[in-house]
């Protein structure tokens, strides 16, 4: 790959790669098959990747258990330092993972460059939670039988954590997982997905230079269904952290046994405008949440429940800020939206446009789509049995319903199986912490769009959005057993 990167991606600088390898115990190690990976928005090649077996597994597996003695050894500043150490490497190469994951999901190049700066983020506050992992004392004397003794506990690495990561954000969404399982003295066996692999590639080299044990980091490539049901069939890997789909993540829960499981799913995030709102705000940030990454984005604003008395004002501005978006090639600086993960998930969200039409709803705008790529949509008064209302579209669709009261607008967000994050804009206070209280969500977001977030922030869904929570420190804890040691004085 050439590496020439000024501001943007010439159209030129991603050939086709020489094949990436397996990192297995830390040796790198080539399949008998091969899978092409394309760039979305043209499908031009810009990558090979090995198809690993199920044998690939239980090599991963076994080179994972071997380093855990190290990294259970390893110091909580030595496993920090080691993550700071991937950091700075990252940060040297910032360039070239944005490329990298650029050329992979086919996000405009800008995005890709938030993302591989985030991930430096994301390895940053799992160094810092590293340091500070700690226990805590139980005061026994709290009952009559525990005088005359002490206890405290104490937090151990859980062993082989099994991750397996999304294409969306395949390389900050990876390091999600990786970094704190690292943190917390584990060792990793990495499955990406299938059209996105090229950053994690990439992520086992820096893990190498950073001098990681061998086999504290391994990645194998491959086949989702196969590799995945392998894994959780394992019997050497004592958790799975899974961010994908709900019927994946039901699948994998049945198979996991007695194994630990973190599970991030779906979502159709809904956002609630109050009539007191600032519209040219709500406008801007429900845009950007809609529409960025092609809404290919777990908590991508889907559903926008808006005052009546505002509705038709907001649904204007909207019109006018997805017709204002610049749409085109990813490797260009300039463009805003571009395509789908592939032209099946752009065909699919024309499919549910015309459902949704065919239903009552008015497009207001976009829709259109020229291979994997479409135009971003607005709808109105999508009615509630249509897939764009009661499913996760990941696609670049936002639906706008009107509302009389702000019970009705609870009510009908809460209206999904699912549950990750929500928002709400209102200069009340109550009612802003009224709407909080009663979202079914994992998060709430008051004043701002359900796509924020943080790294550091605890994040993850209740319902059918899946189990556990993810930002580093919260991570750690999931990644943890509790040990409890109690002694006679």
């Amino acid at each position: 790959m050439k590496v020439d990167y000024r501001g943007s991606i010439p159209v030129t600088s991603l050939k086709l790669q020489e094949t990436s390898l397996n990192c297995i115990g830390g040796e790198w190690v080539d399949a008998a098959d091969h899978e092409v990976v394309k760039l979305p928005y043209d499908g031009t090649p810009v990558g090979v990747v090995p198809q690993a077996d199920t044998g690939a597994v239980d090599k991963a597996v076994a080179a994972a258990r071997q380093a855990l003695a190290q990294m259970r050894e390893m110091g909580n500043c030595d496993r920090a330092d080691l993550l700071l150490r991937i950091a700075d490497l990252m940060k040297r190469d910032v360039a070239q993972y944005a490329q990298l994951v650029c050329a992979e999901t086919g996000k405009p190049a800008r995005e890709a460059r938030v993302e591989a700066e985030r991930s430096i983020a994301t390895l940053l506050a799992a160094a810092h939670e590293a340091r500070q992992l700690h226990g805590e004392v139980v005061p026994m004397d709290f009952a009559a039988m525990g005088k005359g003794r002490m206890a405290l506990t104490v937090r151990e690495p859980l062993g082989v954590i099994g991750c397996i990561t999304p294409f969306n954000f395949p390389l900050n969404l990876a390091l999600h997982k990786v970094a704190p399982a690292l943190a917390a003295g584990n060792a990793v066996v990495h499955k990406p997905a299938t059209k996105t692999p090229l950053s994690a590639a990439r992520l086992a080299r820096t893990m190498e230079e950073a001098g990681a044990p061998k086999g504290a980091y391994n990645l194998i490539t491959g086949s989702g269904a196969r590799l995945g049901t392998a894994m959780a069939e394992h019997p050497g890997i004592a958790m799975l952290t899974f961010t994908g789909s709900a019927e994946v993540g039901r699948a994998i829960r049945r198979r996991a046994g007695f194994k630990k499981v973190t599970l991030e799913l779906g979502n159709n995030s809904a956002v609630i405008v109050e009539p007191e709102a600032d519209l040219p705000t709500v406008a801007a940030r429900t845009t950007q949440g809609a529409f960025a990454n092609s809404g290919q984005v777990c908590i991508s604003v889907q559903r926008v429940f808006a005052h009546r008395s505002i509705a038709g004002e907001l649904v204007e501005r909207l019109k006018a800020a997805a017709e204002a978006l610049k749409i085109g090639h990813p490797y260009e600086e300039t463009t805003q939206v571009s395509s789908l993960i592939d032209e099946a998930e752009a065909i699919r969200i024309e499919q549910w446009i015309a459902e949704a039409r065919a239903g009552g709803a008015r497009l207001v705008t976009g829709g259109t789509r020229e291979f994997a790529t479409v135009r971003p949509a607005v709808l109105l008064d999508v009615p509630a049995a249509c897939h764009i209302s009661c499913q996760e579209a990941f696609g670049p669709v936002v639906a706008v319903y009107a509302y009389e009261n702000l019970d009705d607008a609870i009510e009908r967000a809460n209206a999904t199986p699912y549950g990750l994050q929500a928002g709400i804009f209102t200069n009340d206070i109550q009612r802003a912490f009224r709407a909080a209280r009663r979202l079914e969500v994992g998060g709430v977001m008051i004043n701002d769009i359900p796509m924020y977030r943080a790294d550091h922030m605890p994040y993850g869904g209740v319902k059918e959005s899946g189990t556990g929570r993810e930002g580093p420190r919260y991570a750690i804890e999931e990644m943890t057993e509790m040990k409890l040691i109690c002694w006679k004085v």
